[in-house]
């Protein structure tokens, strides 16, 4: 009850944050890269052990600016992420700006193909899922996974769909994409999650070092033979971003195995080495080894 509480506590807290307009909720995030950087020190060793294993040719003194930028966008990213619960459409379309959203209708829509667009933990994902709700009147179908304390769960559940989207939990997308083959959709999904230890099935290279991959989203294309795209959200300027289609497979069930994962994952590292700091770089993403997976 008391654990409750304070979940409740918390979402109304947030909830009441979010109504402050952004250029409050910078100076915010201004005094919260200061306490979580130089106070605390939130998970600085795991962003400096990701960066050296990622980046082992880059100097200490270069991997310690791509630290002190990632901390920055980190502040910016969590109340950008808040204020989401309240933001208008018309703030999100300012916002987010859709480089080529032709391209899908020209490949996909004017086909009666359904799309799979591949996405990272790069920029503000969390407004770039609002932003693509926004685009089509077909189904708008985001991928996520549930938290495991309900009370957040269903508030973070309720902003991701605020506008119209159709929220699957991850357990359930191949179910869930059966079950509308029959309509044209949009289906956005995170293509650099982590694997749990049973669902661990394929590792690739990713940012220097063997790296357990999910291969959702070629298993999800090849079933519903949906035309895959990576959403390429970069930031431009503070609390602005622009997004562009890039086109990787139309017939995904043309392609060899592991083809698509290896073409989505690669385009996400791309982006990666080109800013760095805009990628999750917290997450303790090499927690699996190859070789410690028969232990």
């Amino acid at each position: 009850m008391i654990k409750k509480g304070f979940s409740m506590l918390g979402t109304g807290l947030l909830y009441l944050i979010s109504l402050l307009p952004f250029f409050i909720l910078y100076r915010i995030a201004d005094i919260l890269f200061l306490i979580t950087y130089y106070i605390i020190g939130y998970r600085r060793s795991v962003v400096r052990e990701n960066l050296q294993s990622a980046f082992p040719e880059k100097t200490k003194a270069e991997r310690l600016a791509i630290e002190k930028k990632y901390f920055r966008y980190l502040a910016d990213l969590i109340v950008e992420s808040i204020k989401l619960c309240t933001i208008s459409t018309g703030e999100v379309q300012k916002r987010i700006h859709i480089v080529n959203m032709d391209l899908i209708e020209s490949i996909a829509f004017k086909q009666g193909r359904s799309v799979i667009g591949a996405v990272g933990h790069y920029g503000n994902w969390e407004m770039g899922g609002l932003r693509l709700s926004l685009l089509t009147d077909k189904r708008r179908i985001i991928v996520y996974k549930p938290l495991s304390n309900k009370i957040f769960d269903r508030f973070f559940f309720n902003m991701r769909s605020r506008f119209g989207a159709t929220l699957v939990p991850m357990k359930s997308t191949f179910r869930k994409l059966v079950e509308y083959r029959h309509e044209v959709t949009f289906t956005v999904l995170a293509g650099d999650q982590t694997p749990s230890r049973e669902e661990v099935q394929y590792f690739m290279p990713f940012l220097n070092q063997p790296t357990a991959v999910f291969s959702g989203v070629e298993k999800l294309a090849k079933a519903v033979n949906s035309v895959v795209v990576f959403c390429d959200v970069r930031r431009i300027k503070r609390g602005y971003y622009n997004c562009t289609f890039v086109p990787l497979f139309e017939e995904p069930k043309l392609t060899a195995e592991h083809e698509i994962t290896h073409a989505h994952v690669q385009y996400l590292e791309k982006v990666i080495k080109e800013e760095p700091q805009y990628w999750l770089w917290s997450h303790r993403r090499w927690k699996f080894k190859p070789e410690n997976m028969n232990r």
